[in-house]
Order: C-alpha cells, then structure tokens, then sequence
C-alpha cells in the first residue's frame, strides 16, 4: 500500500477523467490520496472532490505563489475550513524564491499565517520551498520556538542543510518525482541522510511525472515508481518502502484514517 500525500486532482488536467485516475491509482497500489490547496477561495472545489471519493482527501491553504491574492485569509479561517473532516492538512503554503510570482514580505506573512493554524489545529502544514533554503530554516525556527507544530517539506528539493533542521525541528520529508531523475543525485544522498521515520513520497501531479514517465502528465499512480527508487536509494525493498512510507504518512496526517 502506498499513499499518495499530494496531488493536485482540481486542476484542468485532470477534468475529464478524473474517475480513472483515481481508478488507476487504486490498481497501482495507491490507497489514499492528498488533493493540495492552492487557493483558499478554491476550497469549495477542492472539497468536492475530495468528497466524490471515499480514499481522496484535501488540504486548505494557499499557494506562494498566491500569496498576495489571499492576504484576506486569517488564521482563523483556515482553522474554520480544517474543521471538516476530509481536511487532513493545512497549505500548502511556504516561500518561492525562484519564480517571486507574490512579493515575498506577502509569502512570508502568509507561511506564518499557515503554521499559526497548523500549530492551532494540529494538522500538518505541507511546505512548498524553493530557493529560500536560508529564510525557510530561520521561519520554521523562530516559529518553532514559539511552540511545536507539525509540518513536512513537500517535494524536496533543497539543500542538506534544510532536510537536517526540518528533521531537527519535528519534520517530515517528502520525495516526488524529481527523486528518479539522472540528475538527481545530490537528492539521493540528502534521502540517505533522512530517518526512515520521516519520509514520505508524493507525485506533485500532474507535475514532475518520474521516469519511465518524465516529460508526461504525472499522476498519483506513479507514486509507486518514486517508492521504487526511494527504495534502491535507502537499501530497503520496495515493500518495506511502501510500509516505512505509509505508516509515516498516517503519523503525520493523523487526522487521515486508513480505510
């Protein structure tokens, strides 16, 4: 059994055949899924996929890159939002330095908004970071300092020093599709450094698809063959993957129940 912890099943990509996707994903060995938030006054649609589909969950929280357009949603209102039980999540929210598509005073505002929820609600914040390693460790810090929250560092792709406080601070680890490709080797080392009690695995889809998929729509089915090679990579089986994975998806994503 795998899960995949995030996905994005409201986008257009995914429309017309969204039915089979998840079909699929079942045949793949694929459980449960995570649809992630991207924009708060999107949750409705979110939601609604989420309940078509008894193993599709969701998350509520906005983007990076969508960060100055929701300035108007409080703390309080992703707590509101989470109440519902197919909300397993908040986010995902987090700091984008390398497309700056929202100013990054509003990313940061937003990522603290988020953890304040988090840390209120005790469900995970799912982390989007890209270039701002740096700034990203000094949040998670200070605001870990405040009191614990839970979170993971959703399709990583940063430095070692991140994947060591994020682990250092309570966090989860979470591989994608970018795990598998040949230049990914740095990747796989920083993945040998992490306990096996805190990594997860995810497609991001319809982005990132692995290899032998690469250049393709991603989708939660192939979620098994970035297993496959967090597996090759750690020196386990595929199933003791599948199992370290899964247990640790239902660890963090306690509000989740295995069905």
């Amino acid at each position: 059994m795998l899960i995949d912890t995030h996905c994005h099943l409201d986008f257009p990509d995914f429309e017309a055949e969204r039915d089979a996707i998840v079909a699929r994903a079942h045949d793949a060995g694929v459980e449960q899924m995570i649809t992630i938030s991207t924009r708060v006054k999107r949750f409705e649609t979110i939601l609604a996929i989420a309940e078509a589909y008894p193993n599709v969950f969701c998350s509520v929280g906005t983007h990076p890159h969508n960060a100055d357009e929701e300035l108007d949603i409080t703390t309080e209102d992703l707590v509101r939002l989470s109440a519902h039980p197919k909300v397993v999540a908040i986010g995902e929210a987090g700091l984008d330095y390398f497309y700056d598509n929202a100013p990054r005073d509003a990313q940061a505002e937003g990522l603290r908004r988020h953890i304040a929820a988090a840390r209120e609600t005790g469900l995970p914040l799912v982390i989007h970071s890209r270039s701002a390693d740096e700034d990203m460790a000094a949040i998670l810090t200070e605001e870990t300092g405040k009191g614990a929250f839970p979170f993971l560092l959703h399709c990583f792709s940063s430095g070692p020093e991140l994947a060591r406080i994020g682990v250092a601070l309570g966090g989860y680890v979470s591989f994608s599709g970018i795990l598998t490709f040949p230049k990914s080797e740095e990747l796989r080392e920083i993945a040998k450094t992490v306990p096996h009690d805190r990594m997860i695995v995810e497609t991001d889809a319809p982005y990132l698809a692995p290899k032998p998929f690469r250049g393709k729509r991603n989708e939660p089915a192939y979620v098994a063959h970035t297993a496959a090679v967090l597996a090759e990579t750690i020196g386990v089986s595929k199933e003791e993957v599948a199992t370290i994975t899964t247990d640790n998806a239902f660890r963090i994503f306690s509000k989740m129940p295995r069905l």
